[in-house]
């Protein structure tokens, strides 16, 4: 596995994902951190954008996922998340951070987020 990674923090979607109707009806912001584990030693020799993955595209296909389909919970949005950042054969392994600052919570607080870590399975 690379230890090489890529970060791209703070990329804000629109959704209307939750488990009450009124989330669902109004939406709200949702902040996504990827980092991705890829080998870039073959765009550092080669200086291709088509030897390394787009983080451009990455972002819109994020953006897509997210602001598309509703789902109940945050743990389904990361996990959708970490499949489109696996789409990309280069992408060794992916950690996927879902912020929902906005949570329906009846306190004071920050931030809710939702961190999973996902590999890239053997494909037969």
């Amino acid at each position: 596995m690379s230890e090489d990674q890529l970060a791209v923090t703070g990329i804000e979607c629109f959704g209307h994902h939750g488990v009450f109707e009124f989330e669902r009806r109004e939406g709200q912001t949702f902040v996504i951190d990827l980092v991705l584990g890829l080998d870039t030693r073959p765009a550092a020799a080669s200086d291709d954008l088509r030897d390394t993955t787009n983080y451009g595209s990455l972002v819109a296909a994020v953006k897509a996922a997210v602001e598309t389909d509703p789902v109940d919970l945050i743990e389904t949005l990361a996990q959708r998340i970490a499949d489109v950042a696996l789409l990309d054969d280069r992408v060794e392994w992916c950690r996927v951070t879902v912020h929902k600052p906005d949570a329906p919570i009846d306190a004071s607080f920050a931030d809710v987020a939702m961190t999973i870590t996902r590999k890239r399975t053997l494909r037969p």
